[in-house]
């Protein structure tokens, strides 16, 4: 019998409060054995560093999306405010781009606007990019590409990423943002818990927009994200936000599509 939604959606994020004390202490300790100084001086010890430090965020990742994941019965719409989204979504892609040649990847950003304001909740925008890139990067072989492009259309804004990858098989989307229901359909390890879409189409709805997801096996994947072209007003917010406890957000976010390499002190400088 499939699990029911309601008990998942409150389980999740008693689980993740179980787990950040001791990540916590996990990550001070492996500080205090492998300090930034003694990394420096020695590679071998940078390199064993770089994997635990690999492993640390994925488990944070992990444990951000079973708290993510109490919002998925939540139909309130999210707390917005304006900003400019060919801002936003840029620099979200350059600091994504400087990470694609790890994985023998470019990514592409595509833009004709030189600015626009839209009322959205930036963290939550931030999260669905970098899920989708992650996703995107995961799934594309090296020598592929990803491309994320912003544009208007009407009364919308459409925010695409698109990769040119495995695809995904036809059977698989119909579940596609709800497959942490249907355990028979879970992607084997390393692929996580098929939260990271339900999440995605939940920022999009509390946003009052849509997600879609088009793709072809062999041929690669987009998903599109439409967003009311509205603003709230109150003037255009560049509050900086940081879901990430003070941890480098984008290989947060990246840390299940990178390699270890990209832990390394010297490629995060």
């Amino acid at each position: 019998m499939e699990p029911d939604q309601n008990q998942l959606a409150s389980l999740f994020p008693n689980v993740a409060a179980q787990l950040r004390g001791a990540l916590g202490n996990l990550h001070l300790a492996a500080a205090q054995l492998a300090p930034a100084a003694a990394r420096e001086a020695d590679p071998a010890l940078d390199a064993k560093a770089a994997l635990m430090d690999q492993s640390y965020y994925q488990v944070l990742r992990l444990v951000n999306s079973l708290s993510a994941a109490g919002s998925l019965l939540d139909d309130a719409p999210l707390k917005l405010q304006d900003r400019d989204l060919v801002d936003l979504v840029g620099e979200l892609c350059e600091k994504a781009a400087a990470l694609a040649p790890l994985r023998g990847l470019e990514l592409r950003f595509v833009c004709a606007l030189e600015r626009q304001i839209c009322a959205v909740a930036p963290e939550a925008i931030e999260q669905l990019l970098y899920q989708l890139l992650s996703n995107a990067f995961k799934f594309t072989p090296a020598g592929g590409s990803v491309t994320v492009e912003l544009r208007k259309s009407g009364k919308a804004i459409l925010l695409s990423v698109t990769d040119t990858g495995c695809g995904i098989p036809e059977d698989r989307l119909p579940t596609l943002f709800d497959r942490y229901l249907h355990a028979g359909l879970m992607d084997p390890p390393p692929h996580g818990l098929g939260l990271g879409l339900p999440i995605c189409r939940r920022i999009a709805e509390g946003h009052g927009g849509t997600l879609m997801a088009e793709s072809h096996p062999g041929k690669g994947s987009r998903f599109t994200l439409s967003l009311p072209d509205r603003q709230v007003g109150g003037g255009v917010s560049d509050l900086p936000f940081d879901y990430a406890g003070g941890f480098n957000r984008t290989l947060l976010a990246l840390a299940d599509a990178l390699p270890a390499e990209a832990f390394l002190l010297r490629s995060q400088d």
